[in-house]
This record gives structure tokens, C-alpha cells and sequence, in this order.
């Protein structure tokens, strides 16, 4: 199978002014010349395959924006080479941009003030779809999405959830070989989430379009990314699918107990904290509930179970294996 994107020892600086405080550090600023380089992206290669999604992972300022924008051919690195469809992005900007769909946050592509349908109008005459491919895809986007009541609809009086959806719907209009979806579910509620992994994984399975996700809702990593790469401080961290990454963790559990409301007081959490410190718990409360997530490698659940029954009352209880979300925390503040 062909590579859509192919990085090789990717590196992007960026030279910060070391900035004073007050107004004489301000004044001083203006003709300082006291830089300090800051290394956004470390020496990053990677493959992506025609027709992946992958989910492209990180905490915030770990440099997956600086990546994406370097894909996209918005900034250069400052060394390393890199081809998305067999073209240098910065180099051909104009032949890759024919080639990719952008979804950035909530910077939309869209015409305010226009009805929807017009701004696919415009964004066919933009890319010079022929009439014949632009109506097949909105015959197809209805028949995955309930289409009619958007096109006629002002983007102004959209819901939010309605313009990231018609914002996802532009940027695959022009049938692009690649696009890239920054933060697409972000506010959005439980339905239209659901709605628009739908239309991203009918559209990926339909074109073979590759897509790069970058999100930090692991409910769309679990919903659509088979493989994800994570990335933090420039420097990557995984590469691989989530079967191979939930195997690493395959000793963790999530032990969740309901304590008798009388009891969850800061004192009973905080002799929880001191009990099982040792043993690399983390340990989290909502309502009247407790979790903790345990490495059997470490501590036995039935233990962790006696030790918290010697300090409260449990009136319930569920046993989970480690969630995508905590897998990912503990790769983002421990490494793997």
C-alpha cells in the first residue's frame, strides 16, 4: 500500500525573544536581540499509509499544530524531509492544497452570512469540481447525514454542532486524498459526536481518504483510530495500534467503588491516598463514587478491595479494564 505522508527526521525551531518584566523591561525588549531557541518539533519520522486514520496525540504545546501546519505546507521545518502525495508541502503549495482538507479547531471555512449551499457552490468553483463529482458527494453526504435542513441554513444561525459538521462536510467536497481534523468534536454534545464519527469513518471507508485526527476526546480515538501516535515535547513517544498499546497496560484495572455517602469525607480519601501511594494508584472521586486505577504487577485488586473496606463502607462495585483516556494520561505524565 502506497504512503500518503511520509516524514523523515523532521525538526522545527523557533527563535523566542527572552522577554523582561515592567515597563523599562518592555522598553528594553524593543532592541534586545537576547533570543533563546525553543525546539517545537524533535527529530520526528513517520509513515502514513493511504486511506489510515490515525490519531495524532499529545498534551497541549506538545507540538502537534507545529506538525500538522508543516503538512500542510503553512510553515517549513528546519530540517528533514517530508512528502505529502508525493509532493513538498511548502514547496508546492498551491498542487498540495488541491490534494487536502483542513478542519482547524473552530476556524471555519465557511461564509458567515451565506446559506450552506453556497458555500459549496463556491468552494466547487474554488477547486473546479466537475458538476457530475460535486453532486454525486452531496447525494452521498445524504445519505449519511440528515443534509437538506443545512443547505439552505445561514452558517450564522447554525448550532455549533451543525457548522463543525458542515465545516467537515466542505473539507472533504473536493474529494482530497488527505485531510486534517484538528479538535472536531470539541464542545460538542453526546448525538452529534456520535454523528460526525459516523460521517468520518463512511467518508474514509467510501473514498479511502486518509485522515490525521489530533483530539483529546477519547471517545473519537476509540471510535475511529486503529493506529495513534503520540507525541510530547517535540519528541515521539508511540507509534503503533491501540490493541498493541492496551497490551503494554494489560495489568491495569479500574476498581470503582460506591461509598456510603456519610463516609466520602477528604479524611477517608486522603488515608487512601497515604494507603496505597506505594503501589502507583492513582485515585479519583465523583459523586459517591471512588476509582482507582490499580497494576496488578504491583498490588492485587482483592487487596486494594480489603484495604479500602478496612476505612468505609463499599455498597458497590465495578471492575474495568484501563480505559483508552487513563492509558493515554499515564503515557502523557510517565512515558511508556
Amino acid at each position: 500500500m502506497e504512503n500518503s505522508i511520509v516524514l523523515k527526521n523532521i525538526t522545527k525551531e523557533f527563535k523566542v525573544l527572552n522577554r523582561h518584566e515592567g515597563l523599562k523591561g518592555s522598553i528594553r525588549d524593543l532592541f534586545s536581540r537576547d533570543y533563546k531557541t525553543v525546539t517545537a518539533v524533535d527529530n520526528v519520522s513517520l509513515e502514513i499509509k493511504k486511506g489510515e486514520i490515525v490519531g495524532y496525540l499529545g498534551p497541549n504545546g506538545a507540538g502537534k499544530s507545529t506538525t500538522i501546519k508543516i503538512m500542510t505546507g503553512i510553515l517549513k521545518p528546519t530540517s528533514g524531509e517530508i512528502m505529502v502525495n508525493g509532493k513538498t508541502p511548502w514547496e508546492d503549495r498551491t498542487s498540495n492544497c488541491e490534494k487536502i482538507g483542513v478542519v482547524f479547531g473552530q476556524r471555519s471555512q465557511l461564509w458567515w452570512s451565506l446559506p450552506l449551499v453556497e458555500s459549496f457552490k463556491l468552494l466547487k468553483d474554488i477547486y473546479m469540481i466537475e458538476d457530475k463529482n460535486y453532486n454525486d458527494m452531496l447525494d452521498f453526504y445524504a445519505s449519511i447525514v440528515d443534509l437538506e435542513p443545512l443547505l439552505h441554513k445561514p452558517v450564522r444561525q447554525m448550532s455549533l454542532g451543525q457548522r463543525t459538521l458542515s465545516d467537515i462536510l466542505a473539507s472533504f467536497l473536493h474529494s482530497p486524498e488527505v485531510v486534517f481534523l484538528d479538535e472536531p468534536t470539541i464542545g460538542l454534545d453526546v448525538a452529534m459526536k456520535s454523528n460526525i464519527r459516523d460521517l468520518i469513518a463512511a467518508i474514509n471507508e467510501q473514498k479511502n481518504t486518509t485522515v490525521i485526527l489530533t483530539t483529546h476526546d477519547m471517545g473519537d480515538v476509540d471510535a475511529l483510530c486503529k493506529r495513534i501516535v503520540i507525541i510530547d515535547k517535540g519528541k515521539m513517544l508511540y507509534d503503533n495500534d491501540m490493541e498493541h498499546l492496551k497490551k503494554v497496560f494489560g495489568s491495569y484495572r479500574t476498581l470503582s467503588l460506591r461509598i456510603r455517602s456519610s463516609q466520602m469525607t477528604d479524611d477517608f480519601i486522603t488515608s487512601l491516598e497515604e494507603r496505597f501511594s506505594p503501589y502507583g494508584i492513582s485515585i479519583s472521586t465523583e459523586n459517591n463514587w471512588v476509582s482507582l486505577v490499580i497494576n496488578e504487577d504491583r498490588i492485587k485488586v482483592m487487596d486494594v478491595l480489603s484495604g479500602v473496606q478496612e476505612n468505609g463502607s463499599i455498597k458497590d462495585m465495578k471492575l474495568e479494564e484501563i480505559s483508552t483516556e487513563e492509558v493515554i494520561k499515564r503515557i502523557y505524565t510517565e512515558g511508556i
